[in-house]
């Protein structure tokens, strides 16, 4: 069973990706693969951040106006 993907988890392996690539740790041949991931980790965190916001901004919304 495949355990959902929090932001902090996703951030996580983004940093410890970050630093293999920033110590050269990381052979040639599997870099695209982690470029790619990176790449994946990122939109999902835009994401999860965009629609925290929203949801933010819809609660902030209802206690302003809470007759609406």
């Amino acid at each position: 069973m495949e355990e959902k993907l929090t932001y902090e988890a996703a951030k996580s392996e983004l940093t410890a990706i970050s630093k293999e690539i920033e110590s050269e740790e990381i052979s040639v041949d599997v870099l695209a693969a982690k470029v790619k991931r990176a790449s994946e980790l990122i939109e999902f965190c835009q994401a999860k951040l965009k629609n925290t916001e929203e949801e933010v901004n819809k609660i902030i919304g209802r206690m302003e106006n809470p007759e609406n």
